[in-house]
């Protein structure tokens, strides 16, 4: 065997791993690196392909596809540098742009930076994806593109360095380990405002805007759920305890935000359905993200439970009663599920709870009260300076793109005709 080793060493391109990297710690962020790419292409691409009109179909997995290339470009030529530099409390700097400063051998904590830089920048993709659901159907191919980028430097690079990385909402202590503020509330806010800005689709509340392919939807909702294990997982960035009790809530969540949507729908409504409980499972996902590092199971359970019911009630309010066209449910899943999550995450963070007990609170904090404060500053502040931000880049954007809306002839056609000259189907 020492003579099969010594061999095996000497062979052209065979190389110990590099000292002081952590092999299974880099094992486990590469798979996890992998998972969370794969939620957003195909996962989160199929789930809102279905559930648009079949006209429209391309154009929703046209548009994750571009952001996610768009925004992996970015994140290399400053993105990352400006989340995760030094810089101030406000804003990282561009002392690593391109990853002039970064190579193979570079390290973060235990693992290999070009490997974190590769994990994180798929945080970065699925963020502004997320928000396709609140215009779908009706916003111009280059304004979704336009917006979308723009609105990864103004929103979400700066909020990522505010929590992640060492900025002010991390130095109050803050507790958001895998994006309750920095991906779910930006994105549900964000896909609230551009819904609102751009109005409602033609014949919204009159004509039939069903999903057109559930079993699409389903198995793009299956592939999140997976994915989610490296989204939360691996926001441990270790192969240690925190990844795999982060995995275990947020699967126990996902479960119990499922069964309660259903469970909902079953008794408000007499049938329970297929769009419901994924729905719900996405609700109970996005909840549990936040407080995934810093609850156990019995507290992920009553998160979950607490999702899917919160989530459906806000869905139909914003629906029914204010006539939000926020045509896929980003805000009322995504961003109040990141609020009810950073929230509850202050309550079960606890370490006095009994069988709720988590594992303490963040920063200088030593009551529930105390860290209940701050996340509620840190959801106020990513709520309005979201919003705020969005707002101006949406009317920036109509102005440079001269209308951010399809006209009423393309919308009717569907975008995947109208803005990409292809169908989804040709039967």
């Amino acid at each position: 065997m020492r003579n099969w080793l010594i061999g095996l060493a000497l062979m052209p391109g065979f190389a110990l791993a590099e000292s002081g990297a952590d092999t299974g710690d880099t094992a486990w962020i590469l798979t996890a690196t992998a998972l969370v790419l794969f939620m957003t292409l195909p996962g989160l691409s199929f789930f809102y392909g279905g559930l648009v009109r079949s006209k429209n179909v391309l154009s929703v997995l046209m548009q994750c596809f571009a952001i996610a290339c768009g925004a992996s470009l970015i994140w290399l030529i400053a993105g990352y540098s400006l989340a995760f530099g030094e810089g101030n409390a406000f804003i990282g700097d561009f002392s690593n742009m391109f990853l002039a400063n970064t190579d193979k051998s570079s390290l973060s904590g235990t693992l290999p930076e070009p490997l974190f830089f590769m994990f994180q920048m798929t945080f970065a993709i699925i963020t502004p994806a997320l928000m396709v659901g609140g215009f779908a159907e009706r916003m111009k191919f280059s304004s979704v593109l336009v917006f979308s980028l723009a609105w990864l430097v103004l929103v979400y690079l700066p909020v990522c360095h505010w929590v992640w990385g060492g900025g002010w909402l991390a130095q109050i202590g803050l507790l958001d380990f895998a994006g309750g503020t920095v991906v779910h509330i930006t994105a549900g806010v964000g896909a609230l405002v551009a819904a609102m800005y751009i109005k409602n689709r033609h014949g919204y509340g009159s004509a039939s805007m069903i999903p057109h392919n559930l079993t699409m939807t389903v198995g793009g909702a299956g592939m999140l759920w997976v994915g989610w294990f490296g989204f939360n997982g691996g926001s441990a960035v270790a192969a240690n305890g925190d990844a795999a009790m982060a995995m275990l809530v947020t699967h126990v969540s996902a479960a119990a935000g499922s069964l309660a949507w259903m469970t909902i729908e079953w008794v408000k409504y007499g049938k329970p359905s297929v769009l419901g409980i994924v729905t719900g499972m996405v609700a109970g996902l996005g909840t549990i993200t936040p407080a995934s590092g810093y609850v156990g199971p019995a507290a992920a359970l009553v998160i979950g439970l607490t999702a899917g019911c919160v989530c459906f009630y806000f869905t139909n309010l914003i629906k029914q009663k204010w006539k939000i066209d926020d045509s896929l449910d980003v805000f009322p899943v995504h961003g109040i599920g990141g609020i009810l999550g950073t929230f509850l995450a202050g309550i079960f963070c606890s370490p006095d709870l009994g069988i709720f007990s988590g594992y303490g609170f963040g920063g200088d904090n030593t009551s529930i009260g105390e860290q209940l404060g701050v996340q509620m500053v840190g959801i106020f502040a990513t709520f309005v300076y979201t919003a705020v931000v969005s707002l101006v880049l949406l009317k920036l954007v109509d102005m440079l793109t001269k209308g951010i809306r399809v006209s009423a002839e393309h919308e009717q056609q569907g975008l995947d005709i109208s803005s990409h000259e292809e169908r989804g189907y040709n039967l």
